[in-house]
């Protein structure tokens, strides 16, 4: 009886450091793109899968009546989820009436899900969907980084956090549950966050694996085809004073 208690208090002391770590899972990639002001290395279709996934995943837990301590984590990263969102949108400058829309009609699913409104056994339907359509959201935002041949506005940090939460929540519902559709969720997220994580470092500008995989139409590295761009401008720039000079 003692081993089981002793795993109840370090299944606790996990969930709360899970749960503590998603209260900042999303903040270094929102504090990221917004310095940097550009989200062409961020993928909307993986961010609007992540979207679908951790609501129902929330919608899930709570209509089973899972411990709170099993899923708050959900709640936290939808929040930071949906900021996430708005900044891609609002760089990428697709703020419009149809996101508008969207954004109305994500909000009334949800509720009328968490309402009971909606029937229960769709989210028994939907939520071993969840599996794929989150390994789907982080292949297409691998893809993104390696196909884009740079990770600049991807946050290294959140997906550490990301693969760590994943790994260490798969653990406590173990403990808990045994569920095997959130287990097998949780653990097919964990390999792809740090297959992401991996790439994100590599492709990072400055990375010495760029010598060896340039991104392609940039030369022999990211730092020789940025050095050649500042040139060309510079070279440009003096180009236009040394004209404008001549017509005064």
């Amino acid at each position: 009886m003692a081993i089981p208690g002793a795993l109840m208090l370090v299944s606790y002391a996990v969930s709360l450091l899970t749960i503590g770590l998603c209260l900042v899972l999303k903040v270094p990639q929102i504090i990221n793109l917004y310095q940097v002001k550009n989200a062409n290395a961020m993928s909307i279709k993986s961010l609007m899968l992540e979207l679908i996934s951790y609501t129902t995943m929330t919608c899930y837990n709570y209509a089973n009546g899972y411990s709170v301590l099993t899923y708050l984590e959900y709640p936290i990263i939808l929040a930071q989820e949906l900021v996430l969102i708005y900044l891609v949108l609002l760089y990428r400058r697709l703020l419009n009436h149809q996101s508008f829309i969207w954004t109305v009609v994500y909000f009334a699913v949800t509720a009328m899900f968490l309402s009971k409104i909606l029937p229960s056994f769709l989210l028994n339907i939907l939520a071993p969907l969840c599996t794929p359509i989150s390994a789907s959201s982080k292949v297409i935002q691998l893809m993104a980084i390696v196909r884009s041949g740079s990770s600049r506005g991807i946050s290294a940090t959140t997906w550490f956090i990301s693969a760590f939460t994943n790994m260490s929540r798969g653990f406590t519902i173990y403990l808990d549950s045994a569920d095997s559709i959130l287990l097998c969720n949780f653990g097919v997220s964990t390999l792809l966050s740090a297959a992401v994580l991996s790439a994100t470092i590599t492709f990072s500008p400055g990375s010495p694996a760029l010598k060896k995989f340039p991104p392609p139409g940039y030369g022999p590295t990211y730092v020789a085809y940025a050095s050649q761009l500042i040139s060309t401008n510079n070279e440009a720039n003096e180009k236009e004073k040394e004209k404008e000079q001549k017509e005064e």
